[in-house]
């Protein structure tokens, strides 16, 4: 268990007991879904106010409801878990993703005053392509796999169902990366790359001209709390990226200068998300600007790979 999080060992605690391990508390914030990485990353940054809601929770309407008591607000990671045994294009990936949603929709509808934050990717965009506007609030809406119509099936819910006294923000996250709270590997293309230059090489998707947008999951944690502190008055949607786009060939280059490695273009795009971020409505709206530079995730990639 994280440190300073409130878990629950649902094979041995009865729901009194956990409304006496909750009737005292003030405030709580409630994480669903978590998915090893992002979550507890937001897990770790709340600290005591922190109820990370186990798996098995969401089927026990009571047992869900009691953790939700003290809570003012519940983050649910909604993505496709990497380490799934289902692909993001299976249909039994869209099932699973939203039986996960659903009980976390209606136990939002059973209480009042609760801030509902739904931390998904820009993958229910179409693929950006260079010379189109960066993504924002105008980009059009077309889940690109079944993971992403699974995304967008939650978010449009939760949407429909806000109020001023149960607002909802919708963030959709760049291309995340950092090290989990558990430690390495790492996640995303810089960590994947760290971790094939000693073979020799790194494989480039396409043909190396195509544009990404990176942000650290502590950037990301940072814009779901600063949402959480200041509530929308009834719904938003907000795109969270670092608002800067490097070429796929130019960051192959650092790698090649750092680790002497070998490229390898042609690779599958499958599953890469390409394009950048409109910074200026996040900063608008948070005054957010990113914290962690992408030479210092490139840097923090090399090292937890045992560069």
């Amino acid at each position: 268990m994280l440190k300073g999080c409130v878990s629950l060992d649902t094979s041995t605690d009865t729901l009194l007991d956990v409304e006496i391990q909750f009737k005292t508390r003030e405030m709580g914030v409630a994480i669903t879904a978590s998915d090893g990485f992002v979550g507890p990353w937001i897990a770790e940054m709340l600290g005591e106010d922190a109820i990370v809601v186990p798996s098995e929770a969401l089927s026990e309407p009571m047992m869900l409801d009691a953790l939700l008591t003290p809570c003012t607000a519940i983050i649910h990671i909604n993505s496709w878990a990497q380490d799934a045994a289902l692909g993001r294009d299976d249909r039994q990936t869209m099932l699973e993703m939203r039986e996960r949603s659903r009980p976390v929709l209606e136990a939002v509808g059973r209480h009042g005053g609760l801030h509902l934050i739904v931390v998904g990717t820009l993958r229910v965009h179409t693929q950006w392509e260079e010379g189109e506007p960066y993504y924002g609030p105008d980009s059009t809406i077309a889940p690109r796999d079944v993971a992403a119509e699974a995304q967008l099936w939650m978010e449009e819910m939760a949407l429909e169902q806000a109020t001023t006294e149960r607002p909802v923000s919708i963030l959709r996250a760049s291309n995340v990366q950092g090290v989990p709270i558990s430690g390495p590997p790492g996640n995303g293309l810089l960590h994947k790359w760290a971790e094939e230059s000693p073979i020799g090489w790194v494989n480039v998707p396409g043909d190396g001209s195509e544009m990404k947008d990176f942000v650290h999951v502590h950037d990301l944690a940072q814009c779901v709390l600063g949402v959480l502190s200041s509530p929308p008055p009834t719904r938003e949607s907000l795109a969270v990226g670092s608002g800067k786009g490097i070429q796929l060939r130019d960051l192959a280059e650092i790698y090649v200068q750092m680790t002497g490695c070998e490229t390898e273009y042609g690779q599958s795009s499958e599953g890469q998300v390409f394009g950048i971020v409109d910074a200026s409505e996040i900063e608008g709206r948070l005054g957010f600007r990113p914290a962690i530079s992408l030479e210092e995730m490139i840097r923090e990639a090399l090292e937890a790979a045992g560069h």
